[in-house]
C-alpha cells in the first residue's frame, strides 16, 4: 500500500505524477519496452516523422516518452513535453464546458438552438423535423452539414465566426434531425458560440479558466498564437509520405470561427490529467469541476450506430473493443494526428500524437489496450503481485542488430527474460510476433526457444573493450546498431 501513500504525496505536491522512467514493475516494464520497440519499428517503416505517447491509470501517469522526432531538419526530438495541435479533441473541452453549463442551471440539453442563437436559421427540405437541439449538437445526430460553408480543408482558409453566421442561411440540412449520424465540425462551433453567450465570457477564457488552470494543465491551450512559451514547442507539422520517402511541410491552420471544433494544442503529459479527470471529476486540489453523475452521462452511449459496436456519447466517442468499453476522441488537423482513449471501468488511458498526416492513432491505441491494459491493470491491483527477477549479466546484450540484408533484431529483457524480437519491413501487426526467448547455454551462448523448442544457437561477440559488436546466428552474423530515439 506504500506505492498509494506515495502517489497521494506527489499528487498534492505537484497537482500530477510526472512519470517518465520505465515503472519499476517488471511485467509492466516488459509489456511497455515489447510495445515502444513495436512502435518504433511501425514508425520506422512508415516514415513518421515524430510520436509522444502517455499510460495513465486513475490519478496516475504511468509512464510517457517520446520517439523520433518533433523536427527533422533540427534533429530535435520529440518527448512527452513536445506541444501537439489536437485538433478535434478541442470537442471533449467544449463539450464538457457546456455539462458545466447545464449543471449550474444556465442551460438544458434540450434547448433549442435558437434560444441561445436567435440568428439560427438553415435551410432545409425536411418539413417535419423536431427543433434542433444543444443534445442534437452534442451528439452529432443534428442533422447539420459537417462542415460551414467555405472549403478551409483545400485552402486553409478558416472563415470567421461573422462570415459563418453569414452564410449559414445558404447551407442545408443533410438529414433530418435525429435520424442519423453525422460527425459535424459546424454543429460543435455553434456549441462554442452557445458557452459564450451563456457565460458571457469568450469561448477561449472560459476554457483556460474554468477547465485548463483548475486541472494545472500549463501547457495547453486555446490559441497557441497567442502562447509565445507554447509555440516554441510546437512540433513541426508534416503532410503525408511523398513517393521517394520525404515529408512536405504543412502550413499552420488557425480554425478561427471553428476554434470550438479544432483549434486546441497540448501535450501527452496534460492529455494525461484530462484522462485521469474523467474518471473522478475533481481538480488536483479536490475541487469538483464536473459531477460524476455528468461524467457517466458524457461517457455512456446516447446514439448507437447501427451496428452496435459503436456510439456516440456527450462529446465523446464510444466504441465496444473485444470485452472493453473504450471512451475517446482523436483530432486531425494539417500535420498533427493525436487520440485519448480510455476505458473507463479499468481506469486506464492511453494518448498519442504524431506530427504526420499519414499516421494512424487509433490502431496504436488499440495495441496500447491489448498489450499494456491488462498488465497494466493487474500491477495496480495486487500489490503481492510476483515478478521473475532476470539475470543481471544479460544488461550487456540488450540493443538493436542488423543484418546486411532484411531482418532486424532487438535483444531485450521482457518479464525477467532475455528474449530476441525478430522483424523484416512491414513489421507485423502483431507486436508479439517475432518474439522468442533466448535460452542460455553457455557463456555468452544461447539457443532460440521458438515454436519448434529450441533452435538456432545465438553467440555474442565482443569487440577488445569488452562491448557487444555483433551476435552470430547460425552461420550468419548480425551487427549492433544506434538505436533510433
Amino acid at each position: 500500500m506504500h506505492k498509494w501513500l506515495l502517489v497521494l504525496l506527489a499528487i498534492l505536491m505537484t497537482g500530477f505524477l510526472i512519470a517518465s522512467e520505465m515503472p519499476e514493475d517488471e511485467s509492466l516494464k516488459s509489456a511497455i519496452l515489447l510495445y515502444e520497440t513495436w512502435l518504433k519499428a511501425q514508425m520506422d517503416y512508415r516514415g513518421i516523422p515524430g510520436c509522444s505517447f502517455s499510460i495513465v491509470y486513475d490519478q496516475e501517469l504511468v509512464y510517457c516518452n517520446g520517439y523520433g522526432y518533433s523536427d527533422v531538419e533540427k534533429k530535435i526530438p520529440a518527448t512527452s513535453k513536445s506541444v501537439y495541435r489536437i485538433a478535434s479533441i478541442t470537442k471533449t473541452f467544449t463539450s464538457m464546458a457546456i455539462m458545466q453549463l447545464r449543471d449550474s442551471g444556465k442551460l438544458h440539453l434540450d434547448d433549442p438552438i435558437k434560444k441561445h442563437l436567435p440568428w439560427f436559421d438553415i435551410q432545409t427540405e425536411f418539413d417535419d423535423d423536431p427543433d434542433i437541439t444543444i443534445w442534437h449538437l452534442l451528439t452529432h445526430t443534428s442533422g447539420l452539414p459537417a462542415e460551414a460553408a467555405f472549403p478551409y480543408w483545400t485552402d486553409h482558409e478558416f472563415p470567421t465566426v461573422k462570415q459563418i453566421v453569414e452564410t449559414l442561411p445558404d447551407q442545408e440540412m443533410i438529414y433530418p434531425t435525429e435520424t442519423k449520424w453525422n460527425y459535424s465540425n459546424l454543429a460543435m462551433s455553434l456549441l462554442g458560440y452557445i458557452i459564450e453567450e451563456v457565460s458571457g465570457q469568450k469561448y477561449e477564457d472560459y476554457i483556460e479558466m474554468n477547465i485548463l488552470k483548475p486541472l494545472v494543465m500549463n501547457n495547453s491551450c486555446v490559441d497557441i498564437l497567442k502562447n509565445r512559451k507554447l509555440k516554441k514547442e510546437l512540433a513541426t507539422a508534416y503532410g503525408r509520405r511523398l513517393p521517394g520517402g520525404s515529408h512536405e511541410f504543412m502550413s499552420f491552420t488557425d480554425s478561427k470561427g471553428l476554434t470550438p471544433a479544432a483549434n486546441m494544442s497540448s501535450t501527452v503529459e496534460d492529455l494525461a490529467k484530462w484522462a485521469s479527470f474523467q474518471f473522478t471529476g475533481e481538480s488536483p486540489d479536490g475541487n469538483v469541476l464536473l459531477k460524476k453523475s455528468t461524467l457517466r452521462e458524457m461517457q455512456r452511449v446516447q446514439w448507437l450506430q447501427p451496428d452496435w459496436q459503436s456510439g456516440w456519447g456527450l462529446g465523446w466517442g464510444v466504441r465496444k473493443k473485444d470485452t472493453r468499453t473504450i471512451v475517446g476522441h482523436n483530432g486531425w488537423v494539417g500535420g498533427y494526428r493525436t487520440q485519448i482513449s480510455f476505458c473507463p471501468d479499468e481506469k486506464t488511458a492511453f494518448i498519442i500524437m504524431f506530427n504526420s498526416d499519414d499516421a494512424s492513432p487509433s490502431e496504436y491505441i488499440y495495441k496500447a489496450f491489448d498489450l499494456i491494459g491488462p498488465v497494466l491493470v493487474k500491477t495496480y491491483s495486487d500489490d503481492d503481485l510476483e515478478e521473475t527477477k532476470p539475470d543481471s549479466a544479460w544488461q550487456i546484450y540488450v540493443g538493436k542488430y542488423r543484418d546486411p540484408w532484411l531482418w532486424d533484431y532487438d535483444v531485450m529483457i521482457i518479464n525477467g527474460k532475455l528474449v530476441i524480437y525478430s522483424y523484416d519491413y512491414p513489421p507485423e501487426d502483431d507486436p508479439k510476433y517475432g518474439l522468442s526467448e533466448l535460452t542460455p547455454i553457455g557463456p555468452h551462448s544461447f539457443r532460440i526457444a521458438d515454436k519448434n523448442g529450441h533452435g538456432q544457437k545465438v553467440i555474442f561477440e565482443f569487440d577488445d573493450k569488452g562491448n557487444v559488436i555483433r551476435f552470430k546466428k547460425g552461420e550468419n552474423y548480425n551487427y549492433r546498431v544506434n538505436e533510433k530515439k
